[in-house]
C-alpha cells in the first residue's frame, strides 16, 4: 500500500480543520456530513483523503480553543449544570450524559444527550406528559457493533434554552453502550454524581 503524501496528508488535514469549524460554527452534527461539505468547501469533493472522526474532534477542539475559548468553557458549563437539572428530573429512569457535553466539545448549536432505560418507551412519554412538558417522538439509529445498526425510540423536549436529546433503552441495556461515531468504542456514559463532579471542576 503507497504511503500517502505530505500534500494528501496537508489535504486530509485541511479537510479535518475546516468540518471542525462547520460543526462549531454552523451547527453541523454528523461527522460524516461535515466531512463531505468541508471537502466540497476546498475544492475536493471526490478525494479520498479523508480524516477519521477522531481526528476531525482533535480539530474541533483545537478549534474551539483558539477561536471560542472563555465563551466555549462558559457555554459548556451552563449546558453541563442544564444536564444536571435534566438528569436529576429524570432520576427514575436511570440517565446517563453522553456525546459532546459531556467530552467537552459541546458548541453552542449542541444538544444534551441523555440515555435513558425503562421497560418501556412510553413509561418516559407519561412522565413527561404529566409533568406537562412538550416533547416530540423520534427514532435514533445507533450502531451495537461494528456492523449492526439497531433503532432506539427517541424524544425531544427543552430543558430552558438548551435541547435534550433523550434516547430510550431497555433497563437491562446499561450494561452494553451504543459504539461511539467518534472511534468506533462503546460510547462514554456519566451518571449524576460523575456530571457534578464535572461541573464541580469547572
Amino acid at each position: 500500500m503507497a504511503k500517502p503524501s505530505g500534500r494528501d496528508q496537508q489535504m486530509r488535514a485541511r479537510i479535518a480543520q475546516e468540518a471542525a469549524r462547520l460543526m462549531a460554527d454552523e451547527g453541523l452534527h454528523d461527522f460524516y456530513a461535515a466531512k463531505r461539505k468541508a471537502a466540497q468547501h476546498l475544492g475536493a469533493p471526490d478525494t479520498r483523503n479523508m480524516p477519521r472522526n477522531n481526528e476531525v474532534e482533535a480539530a474541533l477542539e483545537e478549534y474551539q480553543r483558539l477561536f471560542h475559548g472563555e465563551q466555549q468553557a462558559q457555554h459548556l458549563q451552563a449546558l453541563r449544570e442544564a444536564a444536571v437539572q435534566a438528569m436529576r428530573f429524570l432520576a427514575a429512569f436511570n440517565p446517563r450524559l453522553v456525546g459532546s457535553v459531556l467530552s467537552g466539545t459541546a458548541g453552542r448549536h449542541a444538544d444534551i444527550n441523555l440515555h435513558l432505560f425503562a421497560d418501556t418507551p412510553e413509561e418516559v412519554s407519561l412522565f413527561l406528559m404529566e409533568a406537562h412538558i412538550p416533547f416530540e417522538e423520534s427514532l435514533k439509529r445507533l450502531r451495537v457493533a461494528r456492523e449492526e445498526w439497531q433503532e432506539f425510540p427517541g424524544i425531544g423536549f427543552r430543558a430552558g434554552d438548551y435541547p435534550v436529546d433523550l434516547v430510550v433503552f431497555p433497563r437491562e441495556g446499561r450494561r452494553d453502550a451504543p459504539r461511539s461515531p467518534v472511534d468506533g468504542k462503546p460510547m462514554q456514559r456519566a451518571g449524576l454524581d460523575e456530571v457534578e463532579a464535572l461541573l464541580a471542576q469547572g
